[in-house]
């Protein structure tokens, strides 16, 4: 049969090929459609595609199965490209009493299952390239199934599957041949696929991850692999593939269990996320994964730059958003070691931030406030991160200062860094009233709590028991002391009942060696007087 070509066809820009139109649009229902009822008296016609599947390589095999009545050789390597161009041409009509193209194709696709790894892999790199209609052909979801399929039976198989990670994978291929050598058996586990996936593009990969989650792989598995990947392909990506590779790498993560996530990790993508632009709900979700485990955290993992264009050092409305999360992250209430190690870490970061002198006071404030006061068992260590700062900060206003010494919890400071604060000349006298007012408080219950555990305390009910009463009496001051003399009277009242303290816990010491000693004495022989009394 003699054969003309009366069809020229552009595809995609890449190649010019020049076929017979009858046979073509025999196999082809796109084809015979856009001339079946098209009269014209020209001989040559001219068809341009701009977005053929595989290009002009593809068109090629697509007219070499035409020309050779249906029938071609389908591989692996080209069974993609000729099963998404059978589809976009159309390709379901037989002719010579052979297959169509598009039933050729299916019955192949039904062999996946025994193709090999690389086969997998290289059909996966072509098609991903291509537009989004290919992915309704169902082939890349058939080989993307294949290969989670296999990576879910090596998980089963290998013991030690959790035992690996990226960095003993990249050290495995950077090894010599002997050392890769006796390094097999390690190539079977968990992480053996990490580097073989780096083929694939952030579409591919978050549908690969996700049926990942689906076929219940392990976590941390998952989680290294997100890690791996982003990691590895921003090397060379651009900026706003790197927003797309990170914002999917974030939205599985969400999908894992968080105790599966490396929180250190965690921190450092949080780190490279401060320079793209990604969305406001990515990074929404990235704060709050890290902020409901802030007790995790080291000091140093706080200390993140101020953005672009800020004053401060660090960035304390991030470290505000995280403490945010994590009293928002409903963690249990009998939880007290978590609620600990948070407060005992803000503690730490406003010392750390306190001498920087572009810090507001509403920003310190803020951050020693950002903490419900039952979180803190003690409040000594803000006290020398606000004096640290009263220091540094020179220049703010009275009431600026009343503010931030008004955050402190006076009643859960030390009699140490009360007798310090009374001191301290930074603060106002407001503040060095109320200390001094708390530590008399908590040397009067502690007396008192000596004199009713004492079991001899009937026997001094006389006019000399109530004269060391009256010794032993704490004068409580109330109202706004002004005069400087008598503030320091009363700081040097506080520093005699320091001593006081001192000597009444001594006391108390010999008291209970005492009933030890006599509880095996009858009352009638007890020497009241050889008892120790207390100080005056």
């Amino acid at each position: 049969m003699d054969v003309c070509c009366d069809l020229q066809v552009d595809v995609n820009g890449e190649g010019l090929f020049m076929v017979d139109k009858k046979r073509i649009s025999s196999f082809s229902g796109r084809l015979s459609k856009l001339f079946g009822n098209f009269v014209s008296t020209e001989s040559n016609f001219k068809v341009i595609f701009h977005d053929f599947p595989g290009g002009a390589n593809t068109f090629e095999l697509v007219a070499r199965f035409c020309y050779n009545n249906g029938s071609i050789e389908i591989s692996p390597m080209n069974l993609s490209s000729l099963h998404s161009a059978a589809y976009y041409m159309d390709m379901s009509k037989s002719v010579y009493g052979s297959e169509n193209l598009i039933e050729q194709t299916q019955k192949s696709l039904e062999e996946i299952r025994y193709w090999t790894w690389s086969d997998l892999l290289m059909a996966l790199k072509q098609n991903q390239v291509w537009n989004s209609d290919i992915f309704s052909s169902g082939f890349v979801h058939k080989c993307l199934d294949s290969v989670v399929e296999r990576l879910a039976m090596t998980a089963e198989t290998s013991p030690c599957a959790s035992s690996c990670s990226p960095e003993s994978f990249g050290f495995r291929l950077s090894c010599d041949s002997r050392s890769t050598e006796s390094l097999k058996t390690n190539s079977t586990r968990a992480n053996w696929w990490f580097e073989d996936l780096l083929v694939l593009n952030e579409n591919l990969i978050d549908i690969v991850v996700k049926s990942m989650v689906s076929r219940k792989l392990e976590h941390k598995t998952i989680s290294r692999f997100l890690f791996h990947y982003q990691k590895s392909k921003f090397i060379d990506a651009q900026s706003n593939q790197k927003c797309r590779i990170f914002e999917i790498v974030i939205t599985n993560l969400c999908c894992l269990d968080h105790c599966s996530v490396s929180y250190k990790n965690l921190m450092g993508i949080l780190r490279i996320s401060l320079n793209l632009d990604i969305s406001k709900q990515t990074r929404s979700r990235l704060e709050g994964m890290i902020g409901s485990r802030i007790d995790e955290a080291t000091v140093d993992d706080l200390l993140i730059p101020s953005p672009v264009g800020m004053n401060c050092l660090y960035d304390v409305n991030l470290i505000l958003r995280l403490v945010k999360s994590f009293l928002s992250s409903g963690v249990a209430k009998d939880c007290d070691h978590r609620f600990i190690r948070v407060s005992h870490l803000m503690d730490l970061y406003l010392a750390e931030v306190a001498p920087d002198p572009c810090l507001k006071p509403s920003k310190f404030i803020a951050l020693a406030t950002a903490l419900p006061h039952s979180y803190r068992d003690s409040y000594d260590d803000m006290y020398h991160a606000m004096d640290m700062y009263l220091q540094v900060h020179t220049d703010i206003s009275e009431e600026e200062t009343f503010k931030i010494c008004s955050t402190l919890n006076y009643e859960k400071l030390s009699p140490e860094t009360c007798v310090e604060l009374s001191k301290n000349t930074k603060f106002p006298s407001r503040t060095t009233v109320q200390a001094i007012l708390s530590e008399q408080t908590k040397l009067k219950t502690l007396v008192h709590k000596s004199c009713s555990s004492s079991p001899f305390s009937s026997y001094e009910s006389g006019p000399k028991s109530r004269k060391h009463e009256s010794n032993r009496q704490i004068v409580l001051y109330n109202g706004t002391i002004d005069d400087v003399s008598e503030s320091e009277k009363i700081r040097a009242h506080l520093q005699g009942m320091q001593c006081r303290v001192t000597e009444l816990e001594k006391v108390c010491q010999q008291m209970q060696t005492q009933v030890a000693k006599m509880t095996s004495k009858s009352c009638e022989n007890m020497n009241v007087k050889s008892l120790p009394r207390f100080c005056s």
